[in-house]
């Protein structure tokens, strides 16, 4: 992990195609402005991980989690049921 210090206004490059810009800093608050190619996806980490655990839950047969469905340590049918939740609803 890189650590840097920057202050309000300066600016970290990511290779050729991303720039961070520190906009605001306050106590225990940083503000980023953060520019990028637009089919780049950019998210929080909550929301990454929510949205990874989703794509998980959808592909995982009910009760068994990814890696021991993937790695085959619980034998489940391969025309097992998925219970999805209703749409807009997060398990």
């Amino acid at each position: 992990m890189l650590i840097l210090t920057r202050r309000p206004g300066e600016a970290i490059r990511i290779g050729d195609n991303i720039r961070l810009v520190v906009l605001q800093s306050a106590p225990g608050k940083v503000r980023l402005g953060i520019e990028g190619p637009l089919d780049l996806r950019i998210l929080r980490e909550e929301l990454y991980t929510q949205i990874s655990q989703g794509n998980q839950a959808a592909v995982a047969p009910q009760g068994l989690s990814l890696a021991q469905w993937v790695s085959g340590s619980v034998d489940a049918p391969v025309d097992a049921p998925v219970d999805l939740p209703p749409h807009g609803e997060s398990s």
